[in-house]
């Protein structure tokens, strides 16, 4: 079974995906930027949103802090190059013409719960009825079934359920600390595309389409947690906790203050640590015999670890970067998102491209992720507005006229 050729395709014309066709169904951020990952390598996507729009619209963050429904940031990041419908599933009318839709798709990427799937009569076998060889990938932060399936929750409860946060974030023997925002939504979505997209060409193997039930909390216990803990508990009764900054049985192997900043410090192999050496000007404390061993430091890292400040304070977070780098030793500075930003290294990748908006004007936006140097990706067309699309993917895709499509409109379907 090989992916449906859409009639007109807004994809790159030699993307790695051209040809799949994609129904993103999604709010906020997962499922989008599931589908994002498939339209920026030019699969032919199309974002059906509610008539009063993706919540993402009205999340922000907003030039100069105005809300306004088409100028939102969130959104746009996770709906370049798609196109963009309105569609009242909830209207019977509404129901219908999204199950036309997916007749005519490869996949459809959805992360609302079950039960309102169910509600509106878009469980997947309705949809596997509608079209057995559709891939649905339903991303939810407790997945599909179990006792949690059903329940509300965010980005943060799915991270905070895997356990991720007893063991990574804040001080040892305090309260642990929330992780940056949408990382559960973020892993959940890249590990809904890879294994999407496996679906999608495993569609002959499979004998046909089959729902993808992608539960975020479980990425992030695979991806954060992982069997060195969960595993090892789950055998032996044992787990390891937060440790606060830095690396508790090696050392120098954390966070340092400097000059104009912080610098994360690694030094743990000989080779490194000698490095480490030469660039402080081998002092004579860094020479005893003992300091070769990285346990050995970690041990008096309380001791090391002053030193070090004192050396690291003297100069700039680029500078020691850039002399324990070519040391062998790896240092990086701690970039703040302004000089992330402006950092020459993702420019010279072109991980930043300049972007054309209707309502936003010029911008910068985040370029592929991923390279691809026979068929690159990456944004090319701004998020759409909402239902900018609406005559186009109806009369294209459903063969409706315009007058079709305006009747829609006034009975509130689309």
């Amino acid at each position: 079974m090989t992916p449906t050729s859409p009639a007109a395709p807004l994809g790159a014309p030699h993307g790695a995906l051209s040809g799949i066709r994609v129904i993103d169904f999604g709010q906020m951020v997962s499922a989008p930027y599931c589908a994002k990952l498939f339209s920026d390598y030019g699969a032919d996507v199309v974002k059906v949103e509610l008539p009063e729009g993706d919540a993402a619209r009205l999340a922000g963050p907003f030039p100069g802090d105005r809300p306004h429904p088409e100028k939102s940031g969130l959104y746009f990041f996770h709906n370049t190059n798609k196109r963009g419908i309105t569609c009242n599933v909830a209207h019977p009318e509404g129901r219908r013409l999204l199950l036309n839709l997916l007749e005519r798709s490869d996949v459809l990427i959805e992360n609302n719960l079950p039960q309102r799937m169910r509600a509106w009569g878009l469980d997947y076998a309705t949809l596997a009825a509608t079209n057995p060889d559709l891939v649905v990938i339903s991303i939810t932060p407790f997945g599909q079934s179990g006792p949690y399936s059903g329940w509300n929750g965010y980005d943060l409860n799915a991270y905070h359920l895997s356990g991720a946060s007893s063991r990574y974030c804040g001080r040892p023997g305090e309260m642990p600390l929330e992780h940056g925002t949408f990382s559960a939504d973020y892993f959940g979505a890249v590990t809904a595309a890879a294994w999407g997209l496996a679906a999608v060409y495993g569609r002959d193997q499979a004998g046909g389409g089959q729902q993808v039930d992608v539960s975020c909390a479980e990425a992030i216990a695979a991806a954060f947690v992982g069997g060195q803990n969960i595993g090892c508990y789950a055998q032996e009764g044992r787990f390891d906790k937060r440790t606060g900054v830095g690396m508790p049985l090696g050392a120098p192997a954390t966070i340092l203050p400097c000059r104009d900043g912080h610098v994360w410090m690694l030094a743990l192999e000989p080779g490194q640590w000698n490095g480490l050496r030469k660039v402080m000007g081998d002092p004579e404390w860094a020479s005893l015999e003992m300091f070769q061993d990285m346990y050995s430091r970690a041990q008096n890292a309380d001791v090391i670890y002053e030193f070090i400040r004192e050396w690291t304070m003297q100069h700039g977070k680029m500078e020691l970067m850039e002399k324990c780098q070519a040391a062998g030793c790896p240092v990086t500075a701690v970039f703040t998102i302004a000089e992330a930003a402006a950092q020459p290294h993702l420019k010279a990748r072109d991980y930043f491209v300049d972007m054309e908006h209707p309502q936003l004007g010029r911008l910068k936006n985040l370029g592929a992720p991923f390279k691809l140097p026979a068929c690159p990706g990456g944004p090319e067309r701004p998020a759409p507005l909402l239902g900018q699309h609406n005559g186009e993917v109806y009369r294209e895709q459903l063969g409706l006229t315009t007058s079709d499509v305006r009747g829609l409109a006034q009975r509130g379907v689309i």
